[in-house]
């Protein structure tokens, strides 16, 4: 892995951010109270193929009982501000206030995006992540009750079906991520999937209409049935 050092003084712009992810790394802080940022380059990066995205036979269960509500762009500093909080398991995260503050203006600008599971009109899980082209960026999730943030995906998943996207980067493959299919692939081997995705013109649906979010979630169910559950 290649990591690059600014700076505390150092401040990221949006046109910044925008242009390190076209060309594979992003920033992470080394916790969330240090100022400094750094540019990340895995040597191994981590993805979920949208072509073989698989959900869980009990996670399909709850998607399908419509458990949460789900919306996007509703509270988008507010989920970051939740990522970015220590939680059971991880007392540090890697979302120091720089990251917060230009990702929020990346937002404002249309290209940042969240996927939020509501419950009792209480935010209760979600996840945020980068637009481009047809590739989503996905930095981070959180989740306050069972299965919130994984439905959270879920629904992200089907929205990047019906917005016509290619790649969703997940940055580092882990267990949890593992059970959705997340693989690694060499840094060459995902530049060349990236660029093939950057030159799409992709569309991020955060209310798409109901007759298409049905027939992807549909069509998702089919395609995790079909897979070992």
């Amino acid at each position: 892995m290649t990591i690059r050092r600014f700076a505390e003084d150092y401040q990221l712009t949006p046109e910044m951010v925008i242009r390190a992810y076209s060309i594979g790394i992003f920033p992470m802080a080394s916790r969330r109270s240090d100022p400094t940022v750094h540019w990340v380059a895995p040597t191994m990066r981590g993805i979920l193929p949208l072509t073989s995205f698989h959900v869980p036979r009990r996670l399909r269960r709850t998607v399908a009982e419509g458990r949460f509500d789900v919306h996007c762009d509703r509270s988008f500093d507010e989920v970051v501000e939740l990522c970015a909080s220590p939680r059971e398991g991880r007392g540090e995260t890697w979302i120091n206030g720089e990251i917060a503050r230009v990702f929020s203006e990346l937002h404002r600008q249309g290209h940042a995006h969240s996927v939020e599971t509501w419950q009792d009109g209480q935010l209760v899980g979600g996840l945020y992540g980068l637009a481009l082209g047809g590739a989503f960026f996905g930095e981070s999730m959180f989740s306050r009750q069972a299965d919130a943030s994984k439905v959270a995906l879920v629904h992200l998943v089907v929205r990047l079906w019906i917005g016509g996207f290619l790649l969703l980067d997940i940055q580092f493959v882990t267990e949890h991520l593992r059970q959705f299919g997340a693989v690694e692939l060499p840094a060459a081997s995902y530049l060349q999937r990236l660029d093939e995705a950057l030159r799409l013109q992709a569309r991020f649906y955060g209310e798409p209409p109901p007759e298409a979010l049905a027939g992807a979630l549909g069509k998702l169910s089919i395609q995790s049935r079909t897979q070992r559950s």
